[in-house]
This record gives structure tokens, C-alpha cells and sequence, in this order.
């Protein structure tokens, strides 16, 4: 009923309310865009004209300043050049991909434990795990680091894609509410017809958590494209680089070469959004679902 009177009360508005829920849901965009469209607006530029509009010491940035004057495509080709971009994309998207697999399906597996298998002491061992999602990174990283150094990981992708398997706090959590709106008839019904609980998860719980499942990836998948952290530490071989540590070896190494620098970063940027636009709806559904109930 809740859903269908927002519906109903969102088809009752006027098209000038529509019309102003849209204008003033853009003018708030507007600063979280504002970055992007510069970053886009310098990489069509040329370097002497970035800081143009300097003035009085400050940099003036206005409408004009915005749009490229002479407009310079050539930035993405010489970007591409300089930078080993397809090298770098192969390496982020097979460290992605690999991390999404262990993280999504141990998380998954962890996540069938805590709401649907009794077991002594689940509550507190379920707010043990909840609880390292209070340590920050840089409290386990001295740890982690000496640690996967003793193991002879070091310098290669092992300390990147192994920790995804064993499973990620979030991940446990936002599947175990999941899973707890799952009736639990279902399961029961299963067992009467001797399946096991492995059986149930696969062929009937995991099913039904698609959109969980989907949010979690997606998370997994921004976490690992963004990581720069992990491949600053564990990676030492040019050609293992991932992308966003290959685009701080370029600022390094071509340092005033903004507009190519801009290039890069667009181009690093572009799958992200082109990702998020096509999983959006999957997206909000599982995280608007993951309420939870005992």
C-alpha cells in the first residue's frame, strides 16, 4: 500500500511541480558534476590553455572557461601513446572480475550461514564480523603487508585477489538482511523433500538474491577499479600495473602534461559511469531490499 500511494501521489503532480522536482534535482547535481565537466573540458584542451583564465593570481573559472578553445581530440591518442592502456585495462578488469567472484560467492556462503543455519553462539560471532568494519585500513595494512610478505606474495596480484575468497564484512551483512526476507517456508519445503543446505542456497536462495548479489558486485567491481592503495604496495612490475596506480606512474613521470592526464582520467572514468547507468535500477533495488527480518 505505501508503494502504490507514492506512485498514485507521484502521478498527481502537476507538470510545473515535475518540472520544478527535476530543475532543483539538477542545481544539486551541479557541484558533484562540476569536477567531471572540468576533467572533460581539459582534456580537449591544449596545456597552454588550461591556465588561461588565471587572474590576479587565482584561476577564474567561468562558462567560457569551460568550453576548449581550440578544441584538441589529439590529447586521447597521445594519452594512449604514452600510457600502456590497454596493458593496464586488462589488468584492472581481470583483477576485478577475479575479486568479484571470490567476494560475492564466499560473502554469499558466510552471509547462508548467519540467517539460516542455527548454530551456537551465531548472534555474537555475527557482531564480531560486523565489528571489523570499524578498523580502518590503515590499522590491518602493516599487519596484512608482513604478513603476505612471509607467504612470498609479494610483487604479484596474490595479496590483491585472495582476500576477496575469504569473504567482505559489508558483503556478509547486506546479504544476511537479504536473506532474512527470504520466507523461510521455502527452505523448510526444500528440506521436507531432502534437499541440503547447500542445494537450498543454490538452487533457491541464491536465485531469489539477484539484485543483492548484483549491488554487491557492483561495489566489489568500484572498489577494486579504484584501489590504489594495494597496487602501490604489492606491485612492483610495470606490466602488472592496474589503472589507477598506472595513472599516478603518469603524473610522475609526465608531470605538466595535464590535458594527456586528463585524457587518461576520462578514459579511466568512462567505464564506471557507463556501468552505473546500465546497473542503476538492479542497484537501488538491492539495496531498497536488504531491510532484513529475523
Amino acid at each position: 500500500m505505501r508503494n502504490r500511494r507514492f506512485r498514485i501521489g507521484a502521478q498527481s503532480l502537476t507538470p510545473i511541480q515535475s518540472f520544478g522536482i527535476h530543475g532543483a534535482l539538477l542545481c544539486l547535481c551541479i557541484p558533484a558534476l562540476l569536477p567531471f565537466i572540468w576533467m572533460l573540458s581539459t582534456s580537449f584542451k591544449l596545456d597552454s590553455d588550461i591556465y588561461g583564465s588565471s587572474k590576479a593570481g587565482g584561476a577564474v573559472v567561468s562558462l567560457a572557461s569551460l568550453i576548449p578553445h581550440p578544441f584538441h581530440p589529439q590529447n586521447y591518442p597521445e594519452a594512449l601513446k604514452t600510457v600502456p592502456f590497454a596493458t593496464y585495462l586488462f589488468n584492472s578488469l581481470g583483477l576485478c572480475a577475479t575479486t568479484i567472484l571470490g567476494a560475492v560467492t564466499s560473502s554469499a556462503v558466510v552471509a547462508y550461514g548467519f540467517a539460516r543455519v542455527q548454530f551456537k553462539g551465531r548472534d555474537f560471532w555475527f557482531m564480531v564480523m560486523i565489528s571489523t568494519m570499524a578498523l580502518p585500513g590503515q590499522v590491518t595494512m602493516i599487519p596484512q603487508f608482513a604478513v603476505f610478505r612471509w607467504l612470498g606474495w609479494y610483487g604479484g596480484y596474490l595479496p590483491l585477489t585472495i582476500p576477496a575468497f575469504t569473504g567482505a564484512p559489508f558483503f556478509i551483512f547486506l546479504l544476511t538482511q537479504f536473506f532474512r526476507t527470504i520466507p523461510a517456508e521455502m527452505a523448510e519445503s526444500a528440506r521436507l523433500d531432502g534437499a541440503g543446505e547447500w542445494t537450498i542456497l543454490c538452487k533457491i536462495v541464491l536465485p531469489l538474491a539477484k539484485p543483492a548479489l548484483a549491488t554487491c558486485a557492483l561495489f566489489q567491481f568500484l572498489g577494486t577499479w579504484n584501489d590504489f592503495m594495494g597496487p602501490l604496495l604489492y606491485i612492483n612490475d610495470p606490466k602488472k600495473y592496474t589503472l589507477a596506480y598506472g595513472l599516478q606512474q603518469f603524473y610522475s613521470s609526465y608531470d605538466g602534461k595535464w590535458a594527456q592526464l586528463m585524457a587518461a582520467a576520462t578514459l579511466f572514468t568512462i567505464p564506471i559511469i557507463i556501468l552505473f547507468f546500465f546497473a542503476q535500477k538492479t542497484f537501488i533495488q538491492g539495496v531498497a531490499t536488504t531491510g532484513g527480518r529475523n
